[in-house]
């Protein structure tokens, strides 16, 4: 899978006068170098960036810049890479989506000098008929992603700007059933989200009802 198309445009719209592109920084090629920050971007897997962000902020400020697509058109090839169909796909990106890649570094959106920027964008998703992709793709495998817009940046600089993402009108003490139902979220996603947050140190568990924990935002 690759999603080079997007990683590049994007990357391409932080690049300005001044800039340097792929430069290399106490050992680690950073996308972008400005103005003294040091600027990420990366389509997923959070997981694989956790050495290099933690190494790199010691000593510098660094933002990491995620795509999430509000909305997707969904491109099919078949094996030669001829278009054979193109449709809207009916699900709309959510800005918490981000906390399915959270779970891997929330205690670094603590570091001082470190930026989270979510930038909301409308996308094109290409599948091709290779028969290596995933069952739940039909075997068709994501052959890249290309942007089309970016609709909303969002930007986050501590802990505290992430409670800006809870619903209003929800209890002081709620378990994460109760924040998915106001927030009309996945409870895997909001079981996520929780997760982070108390990682990140701004809630807490408060008690129980029944089997769920109750959390609340610390003081």
């Amino acid at each position: 899978m690759t999603e080079q198309s997007l990683h590049n445009q994007l990357k391409a719209r932080y690049t300005v006068e001044g800039a340097a592109v792929e430069a290399t920084v106490d050992g680690y090629v950073v996308d972008v170098v400005r103005d003294g920050l040091l600027i990420e971007v990366q389509t997923g897997n959070f997981s694989a960036i956790k050495d290099k962000l933690g190494a790199l902020l010691g000593s510098h400020r660094v933002r990491l810049v995620h795509p999430v697509p509000r909305i997707k058109w969904i491109i099919r090839l078949d094996r030669n890479g001829a278009q054979v169909s193109r449709r809207r796909s009916p699900k709309r990106g959510r800005i918490e989506e981000v906390f399915y890649e959270l779970v891997y570094i929330p205690e670094i959106c603590e570091t001082p000098g470190f930026e989270l920027e979510v930038v909301m964008v409308d996308a094109e998703e290409y599948l091709i008929d290779d028969g290596k992709g995933s069952w739940r793709r039909r075997r068709w495998s994501i052959h890249d992603r290309k942007l089309v817009d970016v609709v909303e940046r969002h930007v986050f600089r501590c802990p505290n700007d992430y409670l800006d993402l809870l619903p209003e009108g929800l209890p002081q003490e709620f378990t994460a059933r109760q924040l998915a139902k106001a927030s009309r979220l996945r409870i895997r996603l909001a079981q996520k989200m929780v997760y982070c947050l108390r990682r990140m140190k701004v809630l807490e568990v408060s008690g129980r009802k029944g089997r769920a924990n109750l959390y609340r935002v610390t003081r």
